[in-house]
C-alpha cells in the first residue's frame, strides 16, 4: 500500500481511529505536517485536539458500530487502526474482536486498499496474556477482511516518533519494532528514576502474583486501574524483537531507553509550558475534586471567579502579588512558609519584588520566579523554595463583554512519595489560602476599576 501527499480534491483520505491516543495524536501530527488529508474517527470528536488544520476532518463513530463505519470508511483509501478495548467494563477480548471484524468488513465493502495496524510482540501464543492475546488476534481478524494489512508488532511504546514510511503494497506484512536496548521494567524504572532524579529501592517480594501487583500498581499510579490490571499480566512475557528484518526496509533506526526517556520529558514539558489551563480543565471534562486534578504526573489545583470589572483593573493586582503588597490573605501563613523555607535551607521571603507594581520574565517575587508574563492577561511564577517537586502557580485573566474572569491555578510535579504526601497534607491549607487570595484579588480588581460618571 502507498500514501499519496497533498490536499488537492483528487487527493486520497487516510482515515485515523484513535486520534486521541498516544499514538494516534502524535500520528495526527505528522500526517497534517506532511499534507495528506486525514479524516478522525472518534466516539467523542470534542475530545480530538481542538485544533486541527482546514483540510483534517472529524467525525462521529465508533468501531463497534458498524453503520457508523460505513460513513466513516467511505472515499477512503488508507486507514490505520489504532484502537483497542482495554477499558470495556465487559470482556476486552469479546469487543476487540467484534470491533476489528466491523472494521476489516467495513473497510472491504468501502474499497479501502489497505490497512494499517499496531499490535503487540509475543512469540507463544499459548502463554501469551490475555491482552497480548488480544492484539495478535486483532491483526488475524483484520487481515481475514481480505483487505491488504500491515501489522507492525511492539512491546510498550515509550516516548514519541517522528516516522515517515514507505508503504508495501502486498496482501499482508508484519514487522516487528523495537527500541536499540532491551532491558527490563525494573531497567526502565531505574532509568526514568536517575532523569527525574529520584531515589528508588526495588524489594523482591515472594509470591506477589500479576493480579496482586496489577492492585498495587492502581493504588500508587494514575493509570486507570482497569487497564492497568490488564496491562500488568503481560510483563511477565518476553516482548522482544525476535526478527530484525525491518530494519532492512525501512530507514529509520531504533533510538534507546535514555534518549526515549529523554525526549518523552522534554515533550511533556513543551506541552506544559504551552498549556493553557482554562482550556486543558474544560476539554478534559474532569470536575474539580479534593486534592485536585491529575494532568499526568501534575497534581492541579484551579478556581475561577468573576468580577464586573475590564481585564486590566482585574490583573492590576496579579502583578503586584508578593512583596510589601502580600498575597491577599493567610499573610501569616506564607511568612510562616517563607520561615520554614529558611529552616532547611531555602530563600525564604526575603528576596521581596524589583518593583511594587511591575513585572518582567526573570524577576523574583518572594520565593517565586516569574516564568512566563502577558500584559493584562497572564502570569506564571515558578517556585525557588525547597519542595520534593516542583510547583507553579498561574493566573490568567479573560474578559467577557462587562466582566472579567480571573483563574487562579497551583501545579505542583510531585517527586515521589514524599511530594504526593506533602501535596496531599497541605490541601487543606490550600483550600483556605489560594480561596483567600483569589477573594483578595477580586476585591482589589472591583476597587481598581475605572468610575465612569453620567454626563
Amino acid at each position: 500500500m502507498t500514501l499519496n501527499g497533498g490536499t488537492s480534491a483528487e487527493s486520497p483520505t487516510i482515515l485515523l481511529t484513535g486520534a486521541t491516543g498516544y499514538i494516534g495524536g502524535r500520528l495526527l501530527r505528522i500526517l497534517e505536517k506532511q499534507g495528506y488529508r486525514v479524516r478522525c474517527l472518534a466516539r467523542r470528536p470534542e475530545y480530538v485536539r481542538q485544533t486541527p488544520i482546514a483540510s483534517t476532518e472529524v467525525v462521529a463513530g465508533d468501531v463497534l458500530d458498524r453503520p457508523s463505519l460505513d460513513r466513516a470508511l467511505s472515499g477512503v483509501e488508507t486507514a490505520y487502526y489504532l484502537v483497542h478495548s482495554l477499558g470495556s467494563s465487559g470482556s476486552f477480548e469479546e469487543s476487540d474482536r467484534l470491533a476489528a471484524r466491523n472494521f476489516g468488513q467495513a473497510a472491504k465493502a468501502c474499497g479501502v486498499k489497505g490497512i494499517i495496524y499496531v499490535g503487540g510482540l509475543g512469540s507463544d501464543q499459548a502463554a501469551l496474556s490475555p491482552h497480548l492475546r488480544s492484539r495478535q488476534e486483532v491483526g488475524h481478524i483484520l487481515r481475514e477482511s481480505g483487505v491488504p494489512v500491515l501489522e507492525f508488532r511492539a512491546s510498550i511504546v515509550i516516548g514519541s516518533g517522528s516516522l515517515s514510511f514507505e508503504m508495501i503494497r502486498s496482501l499482508y506484512s508484519m514487522y516487528e519494532i523495537g527500541g536499540a536496548d532491551r532491558v527490563s521494567y525494573a531497567d526502565i524504572m531505574r532509568e526514568y528514576a536517575r532523569q527525574r532524579g529520584l531515589r528508588i529501592r526495588m524489594l523482591p517480594v515472594p509470591a506477589l502474583t500479576p493480579y496482586l501487583s496489577s492492585l498495587w500498581l492502581a493504588l500508587v499510579t494514575p493509570l486507570y486501574a482497569r487497564i492497568g490490571r490488564k496491562l500488568i499480566e503481560s510483563i511477565i512475557h518476553p516482548t522482544v524483537v525476535r526478527d530484525d528484518v525491518a530494519l532492512g526496509k525501512f530507514a529509520v533506526r531504533p533510538i534507546g531507553i535514555q534518549e526515549a526517556i529523554r525526549r518523552a520529558l522534554a515533550h511533556e514539558e513543551r506541552e506544559f509550558a504551552d498549556t493553557r489551563w482554562s482550556d486543558a480543565l474544560s476539554s478534559s471534562g474532569q470536575q474539580r475534586s479534593w486534592g485536585g486534578v491529575r494532568f499526568g504526573t501534575r497534581l492541579v489545583d484551579s478556581r475561577t471567579l468573576r468580577v464586573t470589572a475590564p481585564a486590566a483593573a482585574a490583573f492590576a493586582p496579579i502583578q503586584a502579588i508578593g512583596g510589601d503588597t502580600g498575597w491577599y490573605g493567610s499573610n501569616w501563613l506564607w511568612r510562616l512558609r517563607g520561615l520554614l523555607d529558611l529552616v532547611v535551607g531555602g530563600v525564604g521571603m526575603r528576596r521581596g519584588r524589583r518593583h511594587p507594581a511591575l513585572l518582567r520574565v526573570g524577576d523574583t517575587v518572594d520565593f517565586w520566579r516569574v516564568e512566563a508574563l502577558e500584559p493584562d492577561r497572564r502570569l506564571r511564577l515558578v517556585a525557588e523554595m525547597k519542595l520534593p517537586g516542583r510547583a507553579w502557580l498561574e493566573f490568567e485573566v479573560v474578559a467577557e463583554g462587562t466582566s472579567t474572569t480571573i483563574q487562579q491555578t497551583a501545579i505542583f510535579d510531585p517527586v515521589g512519595w514524599s511530594g504526593l504526601c506533602y501535596w496531599y497534607a497541605l490541601f487543606p491549607l490550600h483550600e483556605i489560602v489560594f480561596a483567600g487570595m483569589l477573594r483578595g484579588i477580586a476585591s482589589r480588581a472591583l476597587k481598581a476599576r475605572p468610575v465612569v460618571h453620567d454626563s
